[in-house]
């Protein structure tokens, strides 16, 4: 799949998610971008702000089959790995598919979870297979998670392990509509009578993975790569990180420049794919010192700091 068939796609899928999601273009374009480079996504944001409708949405549109799990303090993995069930009939004990097995996920409010709970997706997140009792299970492709978290000051939330963190290939924020965007969903919700809007599926089956494999395609030039690897390492070097983002950032930067690409139609990754991800590609990843912290630094000042530093490459 070339780049113009794939931007004429995208603008499909677009077009139908705006179905459901009013304005928000930023944001959409970021998670079509992960789903895209094949990364779990994370949404950190407060309550009520759409997450759950633009996942819902996307499924939808790009053909996905999608399931939904609210996570507490008393899940537990086999409540979404699935477990052993006996089979009177048969006499024996027979697996049970859980949520996990499906290509889109919503794991809602996912810093609520206990860790074996966590330790379960995160197995499922990185190797794409599920573990129950002595089986494993592998799933289906693609398998993408796209994950919502409370900010940490509402209370009964804990913070993700960093080596749960660091396999998100993005975090992101959706932030609150402009008057104009919320005026506009009462409007729609007025005109539809209803609340669910019906979201158009676009792709075909095996077109989203195809769409998925053609990211693979896109050239990236070698100033583009190192790059890529002076920014990140730009991180590591910053007087206000105790730890600077890991070589899985750079390769997660490096997939969602060439998944951009891809989305603007062209078969050539440019600098401004690499600037225009960073910040939520790897701010999720920094750990920031103590003092800095109080004083109010985060991991998005260290990649901007960084982007600021590093020339950007020429290239031809």
């Amino acid at each position: 799949m070339r780049g113009g068939e794939a931007r004429e796609l995208i603008a499909r899928v677009r077009e139908a998610v705006h179905v459901a999601v009013v304005g928000r273009d930023a944001v959409l374009d970021q998670v079509l971008t992960g789903l895209l480079a094949d990364g779990h996504l994370l949404l950190e944001d407060l309550p009520g702000l759409g997450k759950t409708l633009i996942a819902k949405s996307f499924a939808r549109a790009l053909g996905l089959q999608f399931a939904r799990v609210q996570f507490t303090a008393d899940l537990l993995p086999h409540d979404i790995t699935g477990g052993e069930v006996y089979d009177a009939a048969k006499g024996l004990f027979t697996f049970r598919p859980g949520p996990l097995f499906t290509n889109l996920l919503l794991a809602d409010e996912i810093n609520r979870a206990p860790p074996k709970v966590q330790s379960a997706l995160l197995e499922a997140m990185q190797e794409h297979q599920v573990t129950s009792e002595r089986s494993t299970y592998p799933l289906d492709r693609p398998f993408l998670v796209l994950a919502t978290q409370n900010p940490l000051e509402l209370e009964g939330t804990y913070p993700l392990p960093e080596a749960q963190v660091d396999r998100f290939l993005m975090r992101l924020s959706v932030g609150y509509p402009t008057g104009d965007e919320e005026r506009e969903i009462l409007a729609r919700r007025r005109a539809r009578r209803e609340d669910d809007a019906e979201v158009p599926n676009v792709l075909k089956p095996g077109e989203f993975r195809a769409m998925q494999r053609a990211t693979e395609d896109v050239e990236v030039d070698p100033a583009i790569e190192r790059y890529v690897v002076a920014v990140v390492s730009a991180t590591r070097g910053d007087a206000h990180a105790e730890v600077g983002a890991s070589p899985r950032g750079s390769l997660a930067l490096l997939k969602l420049a060439r998944a951009r690409a891809l989305i603007e139609g062209r078969d050539f990754a440019v600098p401004d794919d690499v600037k225009s991800l960073a910040v939520p590609a790897l701010a999720h990843r920094i750990v920031i010192r103590p003092e800095p912290w109080i004083r109010g630094v985060r991991g998005r000042q260290v990649v901007e700091a960084a982007l600021d530093r590093v020339p950007v490459p020429k290239v031809p």
